[in-house]
């Protein structure tokens, strides 16, 4: 995983690993790796890798189960919500990244249209 400097390395992890239970990489109830094998396949400090998995704990896309690890949630509305938002993410940006280059509302959608089909 290559980072970017415009966000902190520990919220990239964790949309990373967002986008990996949205995608199924990672399915529900799927035990992920260990904070040490992420932080040495991530090559980050632990800490980071903690602070994003502690997030994710928080926001309930990951359940801790005492000595044996984490895993990922198997609650189906959860799992929707966190798409949509993604979703909503990734739109929200392209449709700022077209405003910017001077695109209008009608030319963009003449333009999705096109690529859609």
């Amino acid at each position: 995983m290559k980072f970017k400097d415009d966000r902190p390395i520990y919220v990239q992890i964790r949309e990373n690993l967002c986008r990996q239970i949205i995608t199924r990489e990672l399915k529900p109830s799927q035990k992920i790796p260990s904070v040490r094998n992420l932080a040495t396949h991530l090559v980050v400090n632990v800490n980071t890798v903690q602070k994003s998995l502690r997030q994710m704990i928080i926001s309930g896309l990951l359940i801790t189960k005492r000595g044996e690890g984490n895993f990922v949630t198997n609650d189906k509305k959860l799992l929707e919500k966190t798409k949509r938002d993604i979703i909503i993410s990734e739109q929200s940006k392209f449709v700022q990244n077209m405003k910017a280059l001077g695109v209008s509302a009608r030319k963009l959608n003449l333009i999705l249209t096109e690529h859609l089909k």
